[in-house]
């Protein structure tokens, strides 16, 4: 059976009490992490500079309008709701236009790579035994692809396709999958919808400072930590004497901002 279309509470890591609690990583309020989801595009793969590139064509063919390079700054300050609506696109297109995007970014996928030091860190984590999943808007297929066999071997369970507000739907189907609780799981991601969706899951919110939203639009959301450096996710989650303390969000300087 394909496990991305298992929907069963099958556990594909042991449950929390077949390990020892003292190696478990701790987050605010000692809360251990025992499960990773992370988002895809701006998380783990540098695709937002084709995306620029390809969303100029697409406005062109799905008639909304386009965006000027003195626009982008601002854009990223905003969430996808908002942006659809500066760009005046009307919800009826917005599944059509998703469709059309993953279907590009298909025929155009060897130009799609993971960020630098993604593979060390997923490899980190995966050693540590945190279960690792993805939850993504983007296609399973080209996913797979810009993972490798490899990697999609280390992070085995994967919720794709979501809509624009269905991240939180998919978190909860991995929370079953995996069989674990929410207060056991994290979800890292480069947008405000991935707060939000993560809040309503109940689960712990990570953002990264290299994706899409601007880190100060995502700040003021209130995440629970932020990772400026690839190297600080498994700094925090793999629990293995990593070299560095990563302060949780609401602990750091909001004048320190890169």
């Amino acid at each position: 059976m394909d496990p991305r279309r298992h929907r069963g509470p099958a556990r594909l890591w042991p449950s929390i009490s077949d390990r020892d609690e003292t190696t478990m990583v701790t987050a605010n309020h000692d809360r251990p992490f025992r499960l990773a989801v992370f988002d895809f595009d701006g998380t783990l793969a540098d695709s937002f500079p084709w995306f620029v590139t390809e969303l100029r064509e697409v406005a062109a063919q799905w008639r909304f309008r386009s965006v000027s390079l003195d626009e982008d700054p601002w854009l990223r300050q905003l969430d996808a709701h908002a942006v659809l609506r500066r760009l005046g696109v009307p919800r009826w297109k917005v599944p059509l236009i998703a469709t059309d995007l993953r279907q590009r970014m298909t025929r155009d996928i060897e130009h799609i790579r993971l960020f630098d030091g993604v593979a060390p860190m997923l490899d980190r984590l995966d050693g540590q035994g945190l279960g690792l999943a993805i939850a993504s808007s983007n296609a399973a297929v080209n996913v797979e692809r810009v993972l490798g066999a490899r990697l999609c071997r280390t992070i085995p369970v994967r919720e794709c396709g979501a809509s624009i507000s269905g991240k939180a739907l998919r978190l909860r189907r991995l929370l079953r999958r995996c069989g674990m609780p929410p207060e056991r799981a994290i979800y890292i991601g480069d947008e405000i919808r991935d707060i939000a969706a993560a809040r309503k899951v109940g689960i712990a919110a990570g953002v990264v400072s290299w994706g899409y939203n601007d880190i100060r639009a995502l700040r003021r959301e209130r995440p629970d930590w932020v990772f400026h450096q690839v190297d600080e996710i498994a700094d925090l989650l793999a629990g293995d004497g990593g070299p560095r303390r990563i302060v949780p969000a609401s602990q750091q300087a909001l004048c320190c901002i890169d």
